[in-house]
């Protein structure tokens, strides 16, 4: 069976940071760009940042560039989001999400991808 499972969520006060961690199980990663996205309450989900299978390429929403760090650690079949710098309005549910079409133009659209994880929330409040 096919699973991607988040970890990492939590309350953090504005300035802290999170490191976010995206496990496979049921399949390797190694072929599959991966995104993370997040959704807040009564908002779309937004597309965050991607990885390409091969880490060599990365995007970013400009809300999150310089702030984020998109990685991925194909031994361990974990990709990863270092958050820092967090802001109240990075508040929401994130999501990482496998593509396994490969690295397009369109890698922060949410329809691009196949495979989805449960979520991890997100807080950030003081």
């Amino acid at each position: 069976q096919l699973q991607l499972v988040e970890s990492g969520g939590g309350l953090v006060q504005p300035g802290g940071s999170l490191r976010l961690s995206c496990a496979a199980s049921g399949f390797t990663l190694d072929y599959y760009a991966i995104g993370w996205f997040r959704q807040a309450p009564g908002k779309e989900r937004e597309g965050v940042s991607s990885i390409s299978a091969s880490g060599g390429s990365t995007v970013y929403a400009d809300s999150v560039k310089g702030r984020f760090t998109i990685s991925r650690d194909n031994t361990k079949n974990t990709v990863y989001l270092q958050m820092n710098s967090l802001k109240p309005e990075d508040t929401g549910t994130y999501y990482c999400a496998a593509d396994i079409a490969g690295w397009g133009k369109d890698q922060l659209d949410y329809g691009e991808y196949d495979y989805w994880g449960q979520g991890t929330q997100v807080t950030v409040s003081s």
